[in-house]
């Protein structure tokens, strides 16, 4: 992870702060053409984790940390990540292992980031 990636994916964690109250524990990015990839550790809140603990809770948490979290960066658009790249977020797709407490973000953006930040 560069420097460039290693400030998003804090911009990421801050973000997500910010909007549901407990970012992940460890983000990574990856800038990979136009899209941002982050694999995020550590997403879960106590009370999410005591949910999970039932079967149909994982599938009623997969479902909402995934439509809610898209729908979080629709209706707040990230500023701060767009001013930060130069670039407009057109698109989000998100998906988290319930289990490992493992989510993925792909960001894609209306330009190639990789060629523009690299190291």
């Amino acid at each position: 992870m560069n420097k460039y990636e290693a400030e998003f994916s804090n911009l990421v964690r801050s973000f997500r702060k910010k909007h549901m109250g407990k970012g992940p524990s460890k983000v990574r990015t990856t800038f990979c053409k136009h899209w941002a990839i982050c694999e995020m550790e550590g997403n879960l809140s106590p009370v999410e984790k005591f949910i999970a603990s039932a079967d149909e809770g994982k599938q009623m948490l997969r479902a909402a940390r995934t439509e809610m979290v898209k729908e979080m960066y629709k209706k707040n658009r990230p500023a701060e990540m767009e001013e930060f790249l130069q670039a407009r977020l057109i698109d989000l797709f998100v998906d988290i292992d319930i289990e490992r407490d493992f989510g993925m973000s792909v960001f894609v953006f209306d330009q190639d980031i990789q060629s523009k930040f690299k190291d």
